[in-house]
């Protein structure tokens, strides 16, 4: 399945692929955080695409976890190495 779900960390971070793999071994908690972030992100598409439909206060709760989550590897991606 090639199908291309937005927002995906690639897309919302490009080119920094290799930083966020390499932040992803060596820190669990970040690991975590990304691990999460794509969960969500395909909970989200499912549901925007009627795969999976759910309620308005739901996605929004989704959407509000998933922009925490990007900030939060925004934040460690601009951390001092």
């Amino acid at each position: 399945m090639s199908q291309n779900t937005p927002h995906e960390l690639a897309e919302e971070f490009p080119g920094r692929e290799a930083e966020i793999s390499a932040l992803k071994q060596k820190d669990a908690h970040f690991a975590r955080m990304v691990e999460r972030y794509h969960e969500l992100n395909r909970a989200i598409h499912r549901a925007e695409t009627n795969v999976e439909p759910t309620d308005d206060l739901h996605m929004v709760e989704m959407r509000k976890e998933r922009m925490h989550l990007k900030d939060q590897v925004a934040a460690a991606l601009n951390q001092p190495a």
